[in-house]
């Protein structure tokens, strides 16, 4: 890793705001589409950029805010990555969060957000917290393939219940789901009732399938020839170049999708998560303008 002094932190993220703190990952996830080359990498990915004073632009930003709104993070980069339990920044941003009185929504991975639960119920007591978890494998043994350096789908499943018992809402990602390796219908809906078991507000999938692009492609296909010898010849014989990689069996999985949520009560439109995680409470809101 290296450590940068960064110029901006936030930027505009649908109705809220969004940072990362840090840029590039080591979980080495082998279809991630943050290592494609248009994100304009200087730095080899795994050579993680630290924005050291990200606490201090993310003070100054939202002291200079009379109107709170909800901090996204995770977006790009995992905020709990490897580097966050030496460094902590992750931590010290949402210290100030819950300092100034905004709400968080966090997309990780990663077990090491237990490590910050009292913070997080802090901040759900006060504004909002909505912590995002992505699920793509039941199969734990394929998990640790595709999703190497990171803690498996049974222990992210551990983590959502227990923030499930601290009162703090989540939502999964269930994206992306891989032609050929995990686009079965016993994948989707183990992982959805599980969901639901573990009280699951919302699913986002746009669809089931896989974007590949320049420089993920490229990584992608090396690990397809590492542990799936043939695979990356059909691949190239079903989809050639395209961007985008919809699963052959993508109508039969979006119906099981739309109809699991619906029996479980869970939201399952996208923009209808989005409109919920980014949403303040209303008594939050009069509470402020009264202030």
């Amino acid at each position: 890793m290296h450590i940068t002094e960064a110029k901006t932190l936030l930027h505009q993220n649908g109705g809220g705001l969004g940072m990362n703190v840090y840029r590039g990952c080591t979980h080495g996830c082998i279809y991630c589409d943050s290592r494609s080359r248009c994100y304009g990498f200087t730095h080899p990915f795994e050579d993680v950029e630290v924005k050291g004073n990200a606490p201090a632009l993310l003070e100054a930003a939202l002291k200079a805010r009379r109107k709170p709104c909800m901090i996204g993070t995770g977006s790009m980069s995992d905020p709990y990555m490897h580097c966050e339990e030496a460094l902590g920044l992750t931590r010290r941003c949402l210290e100030i969060i819950r300092k100034y009185g905004f709400g968080a929504a966090i997309q990780t991975k990663s077990d090491r957000i237990l490590r910050d639960l009292d913070l997080l119920a802090d901040i759900h007591r006060e504004a909002k917290c909505v912590v995002q978890m992505t699920l793509t494998t039941w199969d734990e043994d394929l998990c640790r393939i595709v999703e190497p350096k990171v803690c498996t789908t049974r222990r992210r499943l551990e983590v959502l219940a227990a923030l499930r018992d601290r009162g703090i809402p989540t939502v999964v990602w269930l994206t992306p789901i891989l032609p050929f390796l995990n686009d079965t219908e016993e994948n989707i809906a183990s992982i959805l009732e599980a969901c639901a078991k573990v009280g699951v507000k919302g699913v986002i999938c746009f669809d089931m399938g896989l974007t590949l692009r320049e420089g993920d492609r490229e990584y992608y296909y090396a690990a397809l020839d590492r542990h799936f010898p043939g695979l990356k010849e059909r691949y190239i014989q079903t989809y050639g170049s395209a961007y985008l990689l919809p699963s052959p069996n993508r109508d039969r999985l979006m119906a099981l999708l739309n109809e699991k949520c619906g029996q479980y009560g869970m939201l399952s439109r996208p923009e209808a998560c989005f409109r919920w995680m980014n949403e303040l409470p209303e008594r939050y809101e009069q509470t402020r303008m009264e202030l």
